[in-house]
Protein backbone atom coordinates (compact mmCIF):
# COMPACT_ATOMS: atom_id res chain seq x y z
CA UNK A 1 0.00 0.00 0.00
CA UNK A 2 1.80 3.08 -0.93
CA UNK A 3 0.84 6.90 0.49
CA UNK A 4 -0.30 9.01 -2.25
CA UNK A 5 -2.80 11.90 -1.28
CA UNK A 6 -3.77 13.55 2.48
CA UNK A 7 -7.61 13.61 2.33
CA UNK A 8 -8.58 16.49 4.66
CA UNK A 9 -12.12 15.45 4.34
CA UNK A 10 -11.20 12.32 6.33
CA UNK A 11 -12.43 13.49 10.06
CA UNK A 12 -9.28 12.21 11.78
CA UNK A 13 -6.79 14.11 9.06
CA UNK A 14 -9.16 17.01 9.45
CA UNK A 15 -8.84 17.23 13.43
CA UNK A 16 -4.91 16.40 13.09
CA UNK A 17 -5.02 19.46 11.04
CA UNK A 18 -6.93 21.80 13.33
CA UNK A 19 -4.20 20.61 15.88
CA UNK A 20 -1.67 21.93 13.56
CA UNK A 21 -2.65 25.11 13.41
CA UNK A 22 -3.65 25.21 17.09
CA UNK A 23 0.35 24.41 17.50
CA UNK A 24 1.11 27.45 15.65
CA UNK A 25 -1.00 29.60 18.06
CA UNK A 26 0.06 28.36 21.11
CA UNK A 27 3.95 28.61 19.71
CA UNK A 28 3.44 31.71 18.97
CA UNK A 29 1.87 32.49 22.83
CA UNK A 30 4.59 30.80 24.50
CA UNK A 31 7.34 32.44 22.27
CA UNK A 32 5.85 36.20 23.63
CA UNK A 33 5.14 34.96 27.03
CA UNK A 34 8.94 33.95 27.03
CA UNK A 35 9.94 37.71 26.16
CA UNK A 36 7.27 39.07 28.43
CA UNK A 37 9.42 37.33 31.27
CA UNK A 38 12.33 37.91 30.15
CA UNK A 39 11.82 41.62 29.92
CA UNK A 40 10.09 41.85 33.72
CA UNK A 41 13.00 40.31 35.27
CA UNK A 42 15.36 42.80 33.20
CA UNK A 43 13.30 45.91 34.54
CA UNK A 44 13.74 44.22 38.50
CA UNK A 45 17.66 44.39 37.59
CA UNK A 46 17.31 47.33 36.23
CA UNK A 47 15.26 49.08 39.05
CA UNK A 48 17.87 47.52 41.48
CA UNK A 49 20.61 48.98 40.39
CA UNK A 50 19.37 52.16 40.71
CA UNK A 51 18.12 52.03 43.97
CA UNK A 52 20.92 50.27 45.03
CA UNK A 53 23.65 52.33 43.05
CA UNK A 54 22.31 55.82 43.08
CA UNK A 55 25.40 57.16 41.01
CA UNK A 56 24.19 55.59 37.93
CA UNK A 57 21.75 58.13 37.73
CA UNK A 58 24.02 60.80 38.09
CA UNK A 59 26.90 59.91 35.83
CA UNK A 60 29.68 59.08 38.76
CA UNK A 61 29.04 55.26 38.29
CA UNK A 62 28.60 52.38 35.57
CA UNK A 63 25.77 50.19 35.53
CA UNK A 64 26.47 46.07 35.69
CA UNK A 65 25.77 45.53 32.29
CA UNK A 66 27.14 42.03 32.31
CA UNK A 67 24.33 40.96 34.24
CA UNK A 68 21.61 42.07 32.25
CA UNK A 69 22.87 40.08 29.32
CA UNK A 70 23.18 37.36 31.50
CA UNK A 71 19.49 37.42 32.58
CA UNK A 72 18.49 37.97 29.12
CA UNK A 73 20.36 35.05 28.12
CA UNK A 74 19.25 32.50 30.64
CA UNK A 75 15.52 33.86 30.35
CA UNK A 76 15.89 32.53 26.40
CA UNK A 77 17.25 29.33 27.53
CA UNK A 78 15.37 28.41 29.89
CA UNK A 79 12.05 30.05 28.62
CA UNK A 80 12.25 28.22 25.12
CA UNK A 81 12.49 25.33 26.43
CA UNK A 82 8.79 24.72 25.97
CA UNK A 83 8.17 26.11 22.74
CA UNK A 84 11.28 23.88 21.47
CA UNK A 85 9.71 21.03 22.67
CA UNK A 86 6.47 21.66 21.23
CA UNK A 87 7.11 21.19 17.32
CA UNK A 88 9.77 18.06 18.53
CA UNK A 89 6.60 16.21 20.23
CA UNK A 90 3.45 16.98 17.93
CA UNK A 91 4.49 15.40 14.90
CA UNK A 92 5.30 12.29 16.88
CA UNK A 93 2.40 12.25 19.58
CA UNK A 94 -0.53 12.84 16.35
CA UNK A 95 1.44 9.87 14.55
CA UNK A 96 1.58 7.52 17.06
CA UNK A 97 -1.66 7.91 18.08
CA UNK A 98 -3.82 7.98 14.75
CA UNK A 99 -1.14 4.83 13.94
CA UNK A 100 -3.18 3.35 16.86
CA UNK A 101 -6.64 4.71 15.83
CA UNK A 102 -5.45 3.17 12.56
CA UNK A 103 -4.52 -0.11 13.54
CA UNK A 104 -7.74 -0.62 15.23
CA UNK A 105 -10.29 0.66 12.03
CA UNK A 106 -7.89 -1.42 9.68
CA UNK A 107 -6.47 1.70 7.99
CA UNK A 108 -2.70 1.68 8.50
CA UNK A 109 -1.92 4.40 6.60
CA UNK A 110 -4.16 6.84 8.83
CA UNK A 111 -1.36 8.09 11.28
CA UNK A 112 0.92 9.09 8.71
CA UNK A 113 -2.37 10.71 6.81
CA UNK A 114 -2.95 12.98 9.91
CA UNK A 115 0.73 13.63 10.57
CA UNK A 116 0.72 15.38 7.12
CA UNK A 117 -2.15 16.68 7.40
CA UNK A 118 -0.65 18.69 10.55
CA UNK A 119 1.89 19.57 8.57
CA UNK A 120 0.32 21.00 5.81
CA UNK A 121 -2.25 23.01 8.07
CA UNK A 122 0.66 24.19 10.23
CA UNK A 123 2.83 25.40 7.42
CA UNK A 124 -0.15 27.39 6.15
CA UNK A 125 -1.24 28.63 9.42
CA UNK A 126 2.47 29.16 10.32
CA UNK A 127 3.14 31.31 7.17
CA UNK A 128 0.42 33.59 7.61
CA UNK A 129 1.22 34.24 11.03
CA UNK A 130 4.41 34.70 10.59
CA UNK A 131 3.50 37.59 7.74
CA UNK A 132 1.17 38.92 10.16
CA UNK A 133 3.32 39.34 12.97
CA UNK A 134 6.24 41.01 11.04
CA UNK A 135 4.43 42.95 9.26
CA UNK A 136 2.71 44.27 12.35
CA UNK A 137 5.12 44.19 14.67
CA UNK A 138 7.17 46.46 11.60
CA UNK A 139 4.20 48.65 11.01
CA UNK A 140 3.96 49.62 14.71
CA UNK A 141 7.93 50.40 15.71
CA UNK A 142 7.70 52.46 12.43
CA UNK A 143 4.65 54.14 13.67
CA UNK A 144 7.06 55.36 16.89
CA UNK A 145 9.85 56.55 14.91
CA UNK A 146 7.09 58.54 12.75
CA UNK A 147 5.66 59.55 15.72
CA UNK A 148 9.37 60.74 16.99
CA UNK A 149 9.77 62.40 13.87
CA UNK A 150 7.08 65.03 14.87
CA UNK A 151 4.00 64.00 13.85
CA UNK A 152 0.63 63.25 15.32
CA UNK A 153 2.19 65.78 18.33
CA UNK A 154 5.72 64.21 18.28
CA UNK A 155 7.32 63.01 21.60
CA UNK A 156 5.64 63.22 24.82
CA UNK A 157 2.41 63.40 23.29
CA UNK A 158 -0.66 61.27 23.83
CA UNK A 159 0.18 59.79 20.23
CA UNK A 160 3.51 58.88 21.93
CA UNK A 161 2.81 57.24 24.56
CA UNK A 162 0.53 54.98 21.99
CA UNK A 163 2.85 54.34 20.02
CA UNK A 164 5.81 52.88 22.61
CA UNK A 165 2.77 50.83 23.77
CA UNK A 166 1.72 49.28 20.45
CA UNK A 167 6.10 49.03 20.23
CA UNK A 168 6.60 46.64 23.41
CA UNK A 169 3.91 44.48 21.17
CA UNK A 170 5.68 44.80 17.71
CA UNK A 171 9.05 44.02 19.18
CA UNK A 172 8.49 40.24 20.57
CA UNK A 173 6.07 39.98 17.38
CA UNK A 174 8.44 40.73 14.89
CA UNK A 175 11.63 39.99 16.10
CA UNK A 176 10.75 37.05 17.95
CA UNK A 177 7.37 35.15 18.04
CA UNK A 178 7.25 35.92 13.79
CA UNK A 179 11.26 34.61 12.90
CA UNK A 180 10.75 31.25 15.27
CA UNK A 181 7.74 30.65 13.55
CA UNK A 182 10.03 29.64 10.31
CA UNK A 183 11.93 27.02 12.35
CA UNK A 184 8.64 25.73 14.00
CA UNK A 185 7.85 24.73 10.32
CA UNK A 186 11.04 23.59 9.18
CA UNK A 187 11.06 21.59 12.44
CA UNK A 188 7.42 19.91 12.13
CA UNK A 189 8.54 18.99 8.26
CA UNK A 190 11.92 17.58 9.28
CA UNK A 191 10.63 15.32 11.97
CA UNK A 192 7.35 14.42 9.86
CA UNK A 193 9.63 13.32 6.96
CA UNK A 194 12.13 11.30 9.50
CA UNK A 195 9.06 9.64 11.49
CA UNK A 196 6.97 9.00 8.79
CA UNK A 197 8.07 5.64 8.40
CA UNK A 198 7.17 5.25 12.09
CA UNK A 199 3.74 6.05 11.93
CA UNK A 200 2.38 3.64 9.36
CA UNK A 201 0.57 1.05 11.04
CA UNK A 202 -0.52 -2.82 10.42
CA UNK A 203 -4.09 -4.66 9.59
CA UNK A 204 -5.03 -6.56 12.62
CA UNK A 205 -6.00 -10.10 11.66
Amino acid sequence: MQFRSVDLATPEVFVAGLLGAAVVFLFSSLALTAVGHAAQGVVAEVRRQFREHPGIMAGTEKPDYERCVALVATAALRQMVLPGLLPVMAPIVIGMLFRYIGNLTGRPLLGLECAAGLLMVATIAGILMALFMNNAGGAADNAKKYIEDGHYGGKGSQSHKASVTGDTVGDPLKDTAGPSLHVLIKMLSTLTMVFGPAFVGHVNA
